[in-house]
């Protein structure tokens, strides 16, 4: 079972805005980069953004100047802030953790651990 939890998905209008929440419990995020992936329905899963153990953060070019990674290693949770949502956001959003950053945006297929998801949906 995934030590890792999401939450703030929802229904939100076209150039609208939303943050994602995903709690990691068992381990400490700063040992690993962690992310978010995400998936509509029949498509592949697409990678969004990834936070490195020691900060750096990493985008998807489909959502840069967008949305914006960060952490919280208090709180041992990292954040997805979406803006100017587009109908082609509409997904269910997995956190997820990895030693690489690279395959969470790049190479999301090769991920082995996520959250169950919360769906985003954009409709006007």
């Amino acid at each position: 079972q995934s030590q890792l939890k999401e939450s703030g998905g929802g229904s939100v209008e076209p150039g609208g805005s939303l943050r994602l929440s995903c709690a990691a419990y068992a381990y400490a995020i700063n040992n690993y980069c962690l992310g978010w992936f995400r998936q509509a329905p029949g498509k592949p899963r697409e990678g969004v953004a990834a936070v490195d153990s020691n900060g750096p953060t990493t985008y998807a070019d489909s959502v840069k100047d967008r949305f914006t990674i960060s952490k919280d290693v208090d709180k041992n949770t990292i954040y997805l802030d979406m803006t100017k949502i587009e109908p082609e956001d509409s997904a269910t959003y997995y956190c997820t953790s990895d030693l690489n950053c690279a395959v969470i945006v790049h190479s999301p297929m090769w991920l082995e651990d996520w959250g169950q998801g919360t769906l985003v949906t954009v409709s006007s």
